[in-house]
């Protein structure tokens, strides 16, 4: 006979359901409470950030034209 079933004959069913299945089960709906409560911190602290595509656009430009600015206000000694 496979082991396996002559197992599953011996083993009294409140063990597996109250021994094995519950606290597992239990422990996959904590874990998914906690990243769905991590998720929706990460996606409130996003909300508040800046838009990447906006902050490209100022390390880019606004920094060149400082620079720029900078370059005339002190090369021009004429």
């Amino acid at each position: 006979m496979d082991t396996f079933s002559v197992f599953l004959r011996e083993i009294p069913g409140w063990f597996l359901l109250f021994g094995i299945f519950l606290p597992v089960a239990l422990l996959l709906i904590l874990l998914i409470v906690y990243l769905a409560w991590k998720l929706k911190e990460v996606n409130e602290e996003l909300a508040l950030a800046p838009d990447p595509r906006e902050t490209a656009y100022d390390l880019c430009f606004r920094t060149a034209a400082l620079r720029g600015k900078r370059r005339t206000r002190f090369h021009n000694h004429s």
